[in-house]
């Protein structure tokens, strides 16, 4: 099974490191958001919001754990923040109280597992115990500061908080999604395990985590950042959900990924990858001038598609179509038995390809390149092959001809799930028409995320088998 907490966790740290998003020019330089933060942390200072700190040590070349973009900086985490330690007035019971205007006693059991934001309390404390405790406001970051220590939450409550969190504020340096996933990021919690110290209990206190190294990006990367995430993560979700619903089904979970896959469930939908309407017009645009160079022929028109035809939703920026407005459907040509042979040598060295995957070999070809075949009669009507390099394609295969508009792999998968042989008409035998699959609905996505769904797919099947 897969361990999608290890992924998510990959790829968080992925993205801390600006592999995940596009470095822009309009963003700025993290130096001046740098600038930002200490111009913020001085006024708050003079205000006596917060105190000062004491000097931190300057960052040296050793402690740079890995290589960032040039306009990020790295930075101690003191130096883009305000961190205090939470206080616990004793003995505690003698401060709980039931009272309405008792404020909230804001405990580590308030958190949900696995959760981010804190939104309730349990007890409350008396409006003298804040004189031994922390106030903290909705927004503020909790870290946990023992035991399970180095796990942040997001305060959505006014109150107090005890001697096991610490409070972190935020001084209009980050992105408050950016500023979690890099506090829930394995290379934070590395860092807090290698300063963690404690006889029986590991703890952090202030100065550990304000001496801790930060990748700091300009504001507006930050915010990406945690766009990508956050829809990497309902990718996630779903390998979850499926894992629960078929673990005791291997080829069902196997092909409920692919299905999801090429619905759109387990990428991310980026609008740098343009609208899938721009990419069908160039398919168009490619297959005409084919056409006219009388390099395939022109196939009939195909129907319109209505909105009853549709089976599922895909996302906005993808496009329904119907196979043979993509691709060009060929079936294979004729070659007796006699012709095929079992092993390939100087004469016979061509691949040659049935409805049932490779046949033998044989001394011609008439197709080049890498294909997806289509199974067109008996009983492995609708299986699908890939064919790469040279090779003979029989009449018991349809050549599907692919242009540069489209990736090869994510098409496996799609008509691997499509189950084709339901289209197949029954006379003696099942058999599938060129004109039938031209018919049939996929849908169209961008270039660039085919390509993802395609490496997602293989990824997640992987590791299944592992």
């Amino acid at each position: 099974m897969i361990d999608t907490e290890a992924l998510r966790k990959k790829v968080i740290d992925l993205a801390i490191q600006g592999k995940l998003t596009e470095q822009l020019p309009s963003d700025g330089e993290a130096e001046t958001l740098y600038a930002q933060i200490q111009e913020e942390k001085n006024k708050q200072i003079k205000e006596g919001k917060i105190k000062k700190d004491k000097p931190l040590p300057e960052a040296m070349d050793s402690d740079i754990p890995f290589e960032i973009p040039r306009n990020w900086k790295w930075v101690r985490f003191g130096e883009t923040t305000f961190i205090e330690r939470g206080g616990s007035p004793r003995p505690i019971k003698s401060y709980i109280t039931d009272s309405e205007d008792g404020i909230n006693w804001i405990k580590i059991g308030d958190v949900e597992k696995g959760g981010k934001y804190i939104y309730s309390t349990k007890e409350k404390i008396i409006p003298e115990g804040e004189k031994k405790s922390r106030r903290v406001y909705p927004g503020d970051f909790l870290l946990t500061n023992s035991m399970s220590f180095g796990r942040p939450y997001i305060s959505k409550v006014e109150g107090c908080i005890h001697d096991g969190w610490l409070l972190i504020r935020d001084l209009k340096g980050f992105s408050a999604d950016y500023l979690y996933y890099l506090l829930s990021s394995s290379y934070m919690y590395g860092q807090f395990c290698n300063k963690a110290s404690g006889a029986t209990v590991d703890n952090l206190n202030i100065d550990k985590v304000n001496t801790a190294m930060i990748p700091l990006p300009p504001m507006e990367e930050q915010k990406r950042i945690a766009e990508v995430i956050d829809k990497v993560d309902v990718s996630i979700k779903v390998i979850d959900d499926l894992q629960a619903k078929y673990s005791n089904d291997l080829a069902v979970l196997k092909s409920k990924i692919i299905d999801a896959g090429i619905r759109g469930k387990l990428t991310e939908q980026l609008s740098e990858d343009g609208d899938a309407e721009d990419l069908y017009a160039q398919i168009l645009a490619q297959k005409s001038q084919l056409i006219k160079e009388g390099k395939i022929k022109k196939e009939k028109l195909l129907s319109d598609i209505t909105a009853d035809e549709i089976p599922f939703e895909i996302p906005k920026n993808w496009k329904w179509v119907r196979i043979g407005q993509i691709f060009s459907l060929q079936a294979g040509k004729n070659k007796v038995s006699a012709d095929i042979h079992n092993e390939a040598d100087d004469r016979y060295k061509y691949p040659c390809y049935g409805g049932n995957g490779l046949r033998g070999y044989v001394d011609e070809s008439n197709v080049s390149g890498k294909h997806i075949l289509i199974g067109r009669q008996g009983a492995l009507c609708g299986n699908i092959n890939i064919a790469d390099n040279d090779f003979w394609a029989t009449e018991h295969a349809v050549v599907v001809y692919q242009y540069g508009n489209t990736v090869v792999d994510f098409y496996e998968y799609m008509f691997r799930a499509l189950n084709l042989n339901q289209y197949a008409t029954s006379v003696a035998q099942p058999g599938l028409s060129v004109g039938n699959i031209e018919k049939v609905l996929i849908p169209l996505p961008p270039l660039a995320e085919q390509k993802r769904i395609a490496i997602r797919i293989r990824d997640v099947l992987k590791q299944l088998s592992e």
